[in-house]
């Protein structure tokens, strides 16, 4: 059975169940911080049979203050928290440069919130309700991204375009470009598949680890958001529009992005 902690997070031992699974996962110590008692079982119950450890907080302060603390593969955050909300919990995590994966639980679809989470900082999110077996894919997913080897070239370059992919930072013509989370992800994955039509879906399991169309333009909305930040008042455009079947990142001085 789960045990109380006096810092109210609960703990659960790795199930006997948990030998038949993939070695590959069976370690993984996962930080689930959400309010509502009958979710948290269930997530408890699975992730357990699944051969993973779970510490449980309650609230978004609790929460913050268990993962400055200890380390852990996944956190598993929800949006609406009592003490402080999901999205400030997330800020601070990045602001002190704890870059654990985060999977963002939500009860908001809408295109704006799904934004507003990502560029937080959050890896990925789970729109409630959700399956069990979905929940545990994502998980998956963001623990083969977070332990994917270190790139051998530290530097990508086209047209004046420069991203250090050490220090995560991005710049064209010598000037500095602030970008969030979710669209340095998309400009590296542009940036290493230069010069390939690239479709929606591509886009979607690439920089979100989504295999399946959201039914939402968050894939348009980031893009456009992007194309702000390193073409506008540039005569070359990098980022390029094909009808049809999705984009293009080039250098062409003679075609102008939409």
């Amino acid at each position: 059975m789960c045990q109380v902690r006096v810092e109210h997070t609960l703990t659960c031992p790795i199930l006997a169940l948990s030998l038949y699974f993939s070695e590959k996962y069976r370690q993984l110590k996962i930080l689930l911080i959400e309010d509502e008692p009958g979710l948290v079982s269930v997530i408890i119950r699975g992730l357990n049979e699944a051969g993973m450890e779970v510490s449980v907080a309650g609230d978004g302060q609790i929460g913050l203050e268990m993962a400055m603390k200890h380390q852990f593969d996944l956190i598993i955050l929800d949006i609406m928290l009592p003490g402080m909300n999901g999205i400030q919990v997330c800020r601070e995590l990045r602001k002190a440069d704890n870059n654990v994966a985060v999977l963002m639980l939500t009860a908001l679809s809408s295109t704006e919130n799904i934004i507003t989470g990502l560029d937080s900082g959050a890896d990925d999110y789970l729109v409630k309700p959700f399956k069990f077996a979905e929940l545990e894919a994502r998980i998956r997913s963001l623990v083969r991204r977070s332990k994917n080897v270190a790139p051998v070239r530290n530097t990508l370059r086209i047209e004046g375009l420069e991203v250090d992919l050490l220090s995560k930072t991005v710049s064209r013509d010598g000037k500095q470009i602030v970008l969030t989370a979710t669209e340095y992800r998309l400009l590296e994955y542009f940036l290493r598949n230069m010069n390939v039509v690239l479709s929606r879906i591509q886009i979607l399991e690439h920089v979100w680890d989504i295999d399946f169309n959201m039914g939402t333009n968050v894939v348009d909305v980031y893009i456009n958001y992007l194309r702000k930040k390193i073409d506008q008042g540039y005569n070359t455009k990098l980022i390029h529009t094909v009808f049809g079947m999705g984009y293009m990142f080039k250098a062409d001085v003679n075609e102008v992005s939409d």
